[in-house]
């Protein structure tokens, strides 16, 4: 996956990655980092239900599709961290969590310490998702030689978009997101977009 992402964006294509689970995002901003460190960092806003921020020493499940922020963060095992890269991805300082609600100790013990920004569902309730959307886009341009998206459907909420694995209630409605999301459309700063855990089989309609 990192090979094709860096080959498409040093092409200067915009990348657009469909993915199954998070996981893919490794190879996915793997490849975009190295497309474009010559120039700088890359900035990256996380739309997701879970901060996908366990290692494999914390993580109950072992499941590589909850370890994909830490390990673009270059925690956890060198055989994730250095999927296409020789150490970090990401810097916490250009990363954003846009929508969480569900998370363990060990993730935001990780996050907290790292400094990683993180707008929870009480936030967005009170600000607004546009409002929260213009100063995540804020934080990951700044430094940065562009930003990328990745966006996890569970975190609109379950009664719009069902099809996801890991469902969430109380969740971004899905309009809503389109909406806001239409703001990045127009950053000539935007260099992909990565959508993630569509189930097809537990979305009827």
């Amino acid at each position: 996956m990192a090979k094709y992402v860096c080959e498409t964006a040093s092409d200067g294509a915009f990348v657009a990655v469909i993915g199954g689970d998070h996981s893919v995002a490794i190879g996915t901003w793997a490849g975009m980092y190295q497309a474009i460190s010559n120039t700088g960092r890359i900035g990256l806003i996380w739309v997701d239900a879970h901060m996908d921020s366990h290692t494999s020493e914390t993580s109950p499940s072992g499941a590589i599709h909850g370890m994909p922020l830490a390990t673009l963060l270059g925690c956890g095992k060198s055989e994730l961290t250095n999927i296409g890269v020789d150490g970090p991805t990401l810097l916490p300082e250009d990363v954003c969590l846009v929508g969480v609600r569900s998370f363990e100790a060990a993730e935001i013990e990780l996050l907290s310490r790292l400094g990683v920004r993180i707008f929870f569902m009480d936030e967005i309730k009170h600000r607004g998702l546009t409002a929260v959307i213009q100063e995540a886009a804020c934080i990951v341009n700044s430094g940065t030689a562009g930003f990328g998206v990745s966006i996890d459907l569970d975190v609109i909420d379950p009664r719009d978009a069902p099809g996801v694995g890991s469902p969430e209630p109380d969740g971004l409605h899905g309009e809503e997101l389109v909406k806001s999301l239409t703001l990045l459309k127009r950053d000539p700063r935007l260099l992909a977009i990565e959508i993630v855990e569509f189930n097809p089989t537990r979305d009827k309609a």
